[in-house]
């Protein structure tokens, strides 16, 4: 049984909350992650692929959706915890929404808490969760465009993955427009190809996160 938590995001004091949220994880050891991306760029799918290749990672997942609890459940059948934040309207996760979801995982037994955050380019960008390092997720379905589209969510990435590579050459993806987009954006990172389905671009995710669970 999934637990759906229904909250809605209150700007103000974020990032005392956050504060909390990074100590708890601090605390108990535990890498956290924030994951933002556009609806559909396949954030979902990709944990499920990189808890079941991992089984001697322990991952938490706190799933932040608008409705439903369709994401936790799906990770939920992988076998790692997941806890389902609704936030009925808001477009976005706050960190008092983390601090307070935190409990329901069994942190003294986890090695990464993952965020999957709101489907959203905008809102997410503008709030810290407490997480130690934020992944955007940019699938080339979307187009080689949304950089410069939505600066502040690529600017504030430590890791970008280009999501469904396998569709690239359908969709005329371009790759070197986003390479100059960041440029301007945020240079200090590569955005790393990945594919679910191929397997692209999987092997190196994983050891980055094995690398930052070391650090």
């Amino acid at each position: 049984m999934v637990d759906v938590i229904i909250m809605k995001a209150v700007s103000a004091d974020n990032q005392r909350h956050a504060d909390i949220v990074r100590r708890s994880l601090d605390d108990n050891g535990i890498l956290g992650l924030n994951i933002v991306s556009s609806p559909g760029a396949g954030k979902t799918t990709l944990l499920e692929k990189t808890i079941a290749d991992n089984p001697d990672i322990k991952f938490g997942v706190i799933e932040g959706d608008v409705f439903t609890s369709r994401d936790a459940k799906r990770i939920e059948k992988t076998g790692a915890p997941a806890v389902q934040l609704n936030t009925q309207g808001s477009c976005h996760l706050t960190a008092e929404m983390v601090e307070n979801a935190l409990p329901k995982l069994k942190l003294a037994e986890l090695d990464i808490v993952v965020v999957e955050n709101i489907g959203n380019l905008i809102c997410p960008a503008a709030y810290a969760l407490g997480e130690h390092k934020r992944v955007v997720l940019l699938s080339t379905p979307e187009g080689s465009d949304k950089v410069l589209k939505y600066p502040e969510a690529f600017a504030g990435a430590d890791l970008i993955l280009i999501t469904k590579m396998d569709l690239a050459s359908a969709v005329n993806f371009d790759m070197q427009v986003v390479l100059d987009d960041l440029q301007a954006v945020n240079p200090k990172v590569e955005p790393w190809p990945a594919s679910v389905v191929t397997g692209e671009g999987l092997d190196r995710w994983y050891k980055w996160l094995r690398n930052q669970m070391e650090k």
